[in-house]
């Protein structure tokens, strides 16, 4: 048997690989991606009929290009411009992780303190966790908290307190080995880093990145995004590539998570931001090493699909990965599904980065159009239809979401419910809080949410003690099941809705003796 020749060699005289990967793009490069870029977007519009859309791109610290396309709401003239603000979904986490890291750099707590140590009100169900769980191990998903976990109490109403404080009757994953993307999880991490400066979420991000980067249209704040004379309402799709303006979407409750409203001309300003390392025009903003911290993996996403294929990673608000040159790529995509769909491509080691923000339901579009710019960068031309290849991956992700139940189907020979008085009365639960069920003119109805703003149900019968109703929210998937057990002496003694009970909280207990 052979051995290499340096097989005894100390690690000090191995030949090391290079610290980076130089720069594979110049200026003609980018630019020929810029001019085809006109193309992609249209083609994206052309194909899918979403009403507006904006692009900002950014070249080694120079916006090399703004542009609005279309509408800012159906039907309607005002175009998209650069200026336009948008609602960001979750293109709100990577803003965030800046301002967290702005934090971190002046030594005011550490990406590894326990969150609890600024925010002793802080639970989650495990002791251990609660006392160990840290900014970042919030900020990449990792703390334990299962997709989703407070998201539903936030499309009743409940506001960013209640659901924070109710976040430790959630069930809990493994802690630190586990990767489960959660909105609340996230935004305990940035209210428990405004607290460590006594501050609120929405103040410390306007003093300590909007204003220095001169982000005027940009705020945490959804009354901002509501008085914003140019503003981008969010759409729907109704068929035949038709768009509507059907809802709103108030994410205050979790701000730092998905909350943030811009335009692509202040984005631009921040990608210059996060390019440079922390300096803006020159000046530094953010502590490079605290900035840094938020680029690189923290949490493994899975395990890769195939043997050779690349494992993925989130770092503190970012989507982490390397390419097939072995650079360092950032992104980030927001999602609402009432109606906005945004995304952020950064190649560091290239100084080049692409926003896309759109006002239409998610179906792959600024994806597309993000990765369509990078391939024609670093290609020349297109070498996959991303718009379809994203388009694919979005239609998978809508089909996993739908109910296990069609109750919009009946039973052939469904068997008759109760009397109303059987259903009506109050049931107790201590996550949602009360559920009340009352007869109106011979329907049944119940009622849920935050006494301030509680939201009424009708109730259609299903089957026996089963009845559906209409889910809402930012998480509706369509016709849901109110599941009553009724006794012996023919009342409910507790009704599950399954709509609800995604991790084993949606049972609702009656409080009749």
């Amino acid at each position: 048997m052979t051995r290499s020749t340096t097989s005894h060699l100390p690690d000090s005289l191995l030949p090391a690989p290079p610290s980076e990967v130089p720069p594979l793009l110049n200026r003609e490069r980018v630019d020929h991606a810029l001019d085809k870029l006109d193309g992609l977007v249209q083609d994206a519009m052309s194909q899918t009929g979403v009403p507006g859309i904006a692009v900002a791109v950014v070249y080694q610290d120079r916006v090399v290009y703004m542009k609005g396309f279309g509408v800012r709401e159906a039907g309607k003239p005002a175009r998209a411009t650069p200026a336009t603000v948008f609602q960001l979904a979750s293109v709100s986490k990577p803003l965030a992780s800046t301002v967290v890291a702005w934090v971190v750099g002046r030594k005011l707590i550490k990406w590894t303190d326990p969150v609890i140590k600024y925010n002793p009100s802080f639970s989650l169900k495990d002791p251990y966790v609660t006392r160990n769980a840290t900014f970042a191990d919030l900020m990449s998903h990792r703390s334990g908290l299962f997709t989703g976990s407070g998201d539903l109490l936030e499309d009743l109403g409940f506001d960013r307190a209640y659901i924070l404080s109710h976040l430790n009757q959630q069930p809990l994953d493994t802690f630190r080995s586990s990767y489960n993307y959660s909105n609340f999880g996230y935004t305990a991490g940035g209210e428990a880093a405004a607290e460590a400066v006594n501050k609120t979420w929405e103040d410390l991000a306007d003093e300590v990145l909007f204003k220095p980067l001169n982000m005027a249209r940009t705020s945490y704040r959804h009354s901002d995004y509501e008085k914003a004379p140019d503003k981008a309402l969010i759409h729907v799709p109704v068929g035949n590539k038709t768009w509507v303006a059907k809802y709103s979407r108030d994410a205050d409750a979790e701000a730092p998570a998905g909350g943030a409203s811009s335009s692509v001309e202040d984005l631009a300003q921040w990608m210059r931001l996060q390019l440079g390392y922390g300096k803006y025009d020159g000046r530094p903003i953010i502590d490079p090493d605290a900035l840094a911290t938020t680029h690189i993996p923290h949490a493994n996403l899975g395990p890769p699909p195939a043997p050779a294929a690349r494992t993925t990673f989130y770092g503190l608000g970012w989507n982490v990965t390397y390419d097939d040159q072995g650079r360092l790529r950032l992104a980030h995509s927001g999602a609402f599904d009432l109606g906005a769909a945004t995304s952020v491509f950064m190649l560091p080691g290239e100084q080049l980065g692409i926003v896309v923000l759109t006002n239409g339901r998610p179906q792959g579009i600024p994806e597309a159009i993000g990765a369509g710019f990078l391939d024609v960068a670093q290609n020349g031309a297109l070498t996959v239809d991303w718009l379809g290849f994203a388009q694919g991956q979005f239609q998978r992700m809508e089909e996993a979401m739908k109910p296990k139940v069609d109750y919009s189907k009946l039973p052939v020979h469904p068997r008759p419910a109760e009397q109303d008085s059987a259903y009506t009365g109050t049931y107790d639960n201590s996550y949602y809080g009360p559920l009340v069920v009352a007869g109106d003119q011979g329907k049944l109805a119940m009622i849920m949410g935050p006494g301030s703003k509680p939201t009424t149900f009708p109730l259609s019968h299903y089957d026996a003690d089963t009845f559906s109703f209409e889910t809402i929210g930012e998480n509706a998937n369509g016709l849901a099941g109110a599941i009553f057990t009724v006794e012996v002496d023919g009342r409910a003694s507790s009704v599950r809705l399954d709509f609800y009970d995604q991790t084993g909280l949606g049972t609702f207990t009656s409080s009749r003796p």
